[in-house]
């Protein structure tokens, strides 16, 4: 064990990581030198995250400027809207399954790769949390239905009815017809997923969702699938999905886009190309929406979908922005 806490600490000063004492010298939301792969890069915080959900980043950045980890800023970013029942596409209000149920899915991993996540949950309002304490307190990494609920109870959630009127009304005349078509950028806009890095330079992610409005009962798209709808690997970078979660699974987009950066391309390079191993296979059928983003161990960032209207939203020491996404498909 002496030998092997030795290596592991002669790693870190080797990788050039900066010193305890000299990382508290800093203000919260000063920059940050460190070093990846003997070449010298700026970490910065800053915290992302799908779509225009500027409520969301707001609070992960009051975490982070207040010296908060890139993991507590995640998950109480994404809380908002999980608590926000006018959002029909994640948590409370969500919209719900085909038989009238909101079953909600979501995951969360930390710097070191550890990792939860809970799916096709029903009666708890905040997943992402449950999914924390799947990481932190089991020897799992997901837990679902029922045994979910359960797990969540012992932990100290209240059951919630997750039903609002507003979305029990819209599921009764959706049942007239029982007809389903995703709407592009509209009810395909079910996730929120965040990325974040923190004064130190580690990188944490969070993706939390209702799903699919009208879903068949049971149905999990990628948004708690580590590796589909989220991954982070803290010595490259993370990325997270939103969009038709059949198709990312297909792709295991989210650690697609991780692999291509740790091979050196950028942010956006890498979630370009994740659109595009889509839709190579998918080359009759364009008529659904998937969008990534990404950023890397320097704060960089990228996103990228397949039709125009995906924007994402984004907090650092430079301002609070949306940004709008390019596209495969052009206007």
């Amino acid at each position: 064990m002496k030998r092997r806490k030795f290596l592991k600490n002669s790693t870190k000063i080797t990788a050039g990581l900066v010193s305890a004492p000299l990382l508290a010298s800093y203000p919260d939301t000063r920059k940050i030198e460190t070093k990846i792969n003997d070449h010298t890069v700026e970490t910065k915080p800053i915290a992302i995250c799908t779509w225009n959900f500027q409520n969301a980043t707001a609070k992960a950045w009051e975490v982070l400027k207040n010296g908060g980890s890139a993991l507590d800023a995640v998950e109480q970013g994404v809380m908002v809207e999980e608590a926000n029942e006018n959002n029909q596409t994640v948590g409370k209000g969500g919209r719900p399954d085909r038989n009238g149920n909101v079953t909600l899915d979501a995951c969360i991993m930390d710097k070191d790769g550890h990792c939860g996540a809970v799916l096709a949950m029903q009666n708890i309002a905040h997943p992402v949390s449950v999914a924390r304490k799947v990481m932190e307190d089991t020897p799992h990494v997901m837990l679902a239905g029922k045994g979910a609920e359960q797990f969540a109870y012992e932990k100290g959630f209240e059951k919630v009815n997750l039903l609002t009127e507003k979305s029990k009304q819209e599921w009764l005349e959706w049942k007239k017809t029982s007809k389903y078509k995703p709407i592009i950028n509209i009810e395909n806009h079910d996730t929120i997923g965040m990325l974040a890095i923190d004064k130190n330079g580690d990188i944490s992610g969070a993706c939390t969702t209702s799903g699919m409005a009208y879903k068949y009962a049971g149905r999990v798209g990628d948004s708690p699938i580590i590796g589909a709808g989220l991954f982070v690997d803290n010595e490259v970078g993370g990325a997270t999905a939103t969009g038709v979660g059949e198709e990312v699974v297909r792709t295991v987009g989210s650690f697609l886009i991780v692999e291509l950066m740790r091979q050196g391309k950028s942010p956006q390079e890498a979630c370009e190309e994740g659109v595009k191993r889509i839709m190579a296979k998918n080359k009759d059928n364009t008529d659904f929406q998937i969008g990534f983003i990404a950023m890397n161990k320097k704060g960089d960032t990228g996103s990228f979908c397949i039709h125009p209207g995906f924007t994402y939203r984004q907090y650092s020491n430079e301002g609070h922005v949306n940004n709008p996404s390019d596209s495969f498909i052009k206007r």
